[in-house]
């Protein structure tokens, strides 16, 4: 069984002069990675502390597609017995926020077991931001501030530092490179938004985007990596990573 993560730095489109959130690329091609008719599909929103207008938003949108759509929220204590939850879901769908305190919550209640049994059990591991560092070691992060700064102790399920919003925040691509120079982050793997990257096993396959059209000089992906002493940025368009 080909196990999969997908990481990414969007999902859901903003719809026009409603307010709302339609569906985009990004979580289409998530749930048809199951290859299931009418996927199970969990949301874990831990790291903006389950916020209910967040998690509004996202059932709003998923109404459009053919899924089943639930979700594990950790504030005050869990609505589900997690394992229970987790191990009946085709994709989990890890929304943004604090990944530092995602994380530390997890650990706590620990998922961080959990979701490396899912994934070896086949669901498909997805989500947004925090929820696209959390699968790897570590990357840049605004959980303690304005300030950019590394977060570490990810999940570590994929053995690579992961960037995201790396076209959007004029700090994530100079301290990806930084933190590749300095050793602290391995081979790193960035999205610009409304992109994302599918890996499986631990390999990188494909970059997708949200967008109805694709662009191919517009976002994309990047591979951060230190080859003699110098870092080496390339560029990854939408499609098969070659």
């Amino acid at each position: 069984m080909t196990r999969q993560i997908f990481a990414t730095s969007g999902g859901f489109l903003p719809r026009v002069n409603s307010g709302g959130a339609r569906p985009g690329g990004l979580i289409k091609r998530a749930l048809e990675l199951t290859d299931v008719e009418r996927p199970r599909i969990t949301l874990i929103m831990t790291a903006s502390g389950d916020d209910p207008g967040y998690l509004s938003l996202m059932y709003s949108a998923l109404s459009e597609l053919n899924c089943i759509v639930d979700h594990l929220a950790l504030f005050p204590m869990p609505n589900h017995v997690p394992e229970e939850i987790m191990s009946k879901s085709d994709v989990i769908w890890v929304g943004g926020g604090s990944v530092v305190n995602l994380l530390a919550i997890w650990r706590a209640h620990n998922l961080d077991s959990l979701m490396r049994q899912a994934w070896d059990g086949g669901t498909v591991l997805a989500g947004v931001s925090a929820g696209s560092i959390c699968w790897h070691v570590g990357g840049p992060t605004d959980s303690y501030g304005t300030a950019l700064q590394p977060a570490f102790g990810g999940l570590g399920l994929l053995p690579y530092g992961n960037g995201v919003h790396y076209d959007s925040e004029k700090q994530r691509r100079p301290l990806v490179h930084d933190l590749v120079a300095s050793g602290e982050l391995p081979t790193t793997y960035a999205t610009d938004d409304r992109i994302g990257i599918l890996y499986q096993d631990t390999t990188p396959v494909e970059v997708v985007t949200d967008l109805d059209v694709v662009d191919q000089d517009g976002p994309a992906a990047y591979r951060i990596e230190l080859i003699d002493g110098a870092v080496v940025e390339n560029r990854l368009p939408v499609g098969p990573i070659k």
